[in-house]
């Protein structure tokens, strides 16, 4: 194989990583993020799971795998995700960009967007399929990044992933990923295969608290995706264990806010916090919370106002941003008035 990263869900720790940041050809992993644009579509309202797509010539001629759509036909949007998602159908996954951004073109612009967005430095799109482009690729990296994000965000979509087969027009597909049928603890992601690629999986387990992300990249034979893939996985549950360190929601620290209706703002995290250590060095984790010195109203719920940094020993091994887990509004005009004179003195003896 090429390369290969192994992320741990709950912290986003790199357990394992060859060749990890290196650009390569992601295939048919590239509907992940098709996918990921797709669900931010019908989250915020703009398509519908039913929805009728009218099926393009574009869609209709797409080479590679096909879900089978007939030209000219109306198919619901719930059905092209499962053919896109289980099938690998790239007819699917170009009527869906075309039905979300009106052409695969200006569909590919907003993953590129969504990919500046979420950080992943070493993605890049030419179409929504993942057909053979040397300006398309992705790196091991950021394929587990992406496939984090897309559990975190739409669990309920996420879920499509574990499907082992779906039948449209009379064919019945057996989803690619083997794994899903010899190991019960994978529940996706998904494969990708062009004779340039080679042969790649994103996987994604579960055994008990620790649920893993595997990415293999470039396998010579599609057997070697699937064993390596497995024994990738099988490293990370067998070597390290992951410690939730605080939950969501919930206050960590209290910052004092100026010039606003509360005098205190309190501060968490927008996920619970984990961190992924080997086995049996859990004892030797500690966490310690620094926060913006002059936090000044209003403040927005979820707005950052510091970090906490987890340590392994003397090793740091992630640090989190802490958020204000409630809005606070600007006080009137004597309210700021006062705190004007406060913060003065404040900053003056401290």
């Amino acid at each position: 194989m090429r390369a290969y990263v192994l992320m741990d869900y709950q912290s986003g720790n790199i357990l394992a990583n060859m060749k990890g940041d290196e650009r390569m050809e992601p295939a048919s992993i590239t509907k992940l993020m098709t996918g990921y644009v797709i669900y931010k579509a019908v989250k915020s309202g703009k398509i519908r799971l039913d929805d009728k797509v009218t099926i393009s010539e574009k869609a209709w001629k797409t080479v590679g795998s096909k879900m089978f759509v007939k030209l000219g036909t109306q198919v619901s949007a719930e059905e092209l995700l499962m053919g896109m998602v289980v099938q690998s159908g790239n007819d699917a996954t170009v009527a869906l960009a075309e039905h979300v951004a009106g052409s695969e073109e200006t569909f590919t612009k907003l993953m590129n967007q969504e990919a500046e967005r979420l950080g992943l430095k070493n993605s890049h799109f030419t179409n929504a399929a993942g057909l053979p482009n040397p300006n398309h690729y992705m790196s091991g990296r950021d394929i587990a990044a992406l496939t984090r994000v897309i559990m975190q965000e739409f669990p309920e979509h996420y879920a499509r992933y574990s499907v082992r087969s779906f039948k449209y027009n009379n064919i019945d597909q057996p989803n690619r990923n083997r794994l899903l049928f010899t190991d019960p603890t994978v529940d996706g992601v998904k494969t990708g295969h062009t004779e340039s690629a080679g042969y790649c999986l994103v996987s994604a387990a579960k055994r008990n608290d620790t649920r893993l992300i595997g990415v293999v990249l470039g396998a010579a034979k599609e057997k070697e995706r699937f064993s390596a893939s497995q024994a990738l996985l099988n490293y990370g549950f067998s070597f390290f264990e992951s410690r939730k360190l605080h939950d969501a929601n919930v206050p960590i620290v209290t910052g004092r806010i100026w010039k606003g209706q509360e005098s205190e703002l309190p501060l968490g995290l927008t996920f619970p916090l984990y961190v992924t250590v080997p086995k049996g060095q859990a004892p030797q984790v500690s966490t310690t919370t620094a926060v913006q010195p002059k936090i000044l109203a209003p403040a927005r719920k979820d707005q950052p106002f510091g970090e906490i940094v987890v340590k392994l020993g003397d090793q740091e091994v992630s640090k989190t941003p802490l958020v204000a887990l409630k809005d606070v509004s600007e006080s009137g005009w004597f309210g700021r008035l006062i705190d004007t004179i406060l913060m003065f003195f404040y900053y003056l003896f401290n």
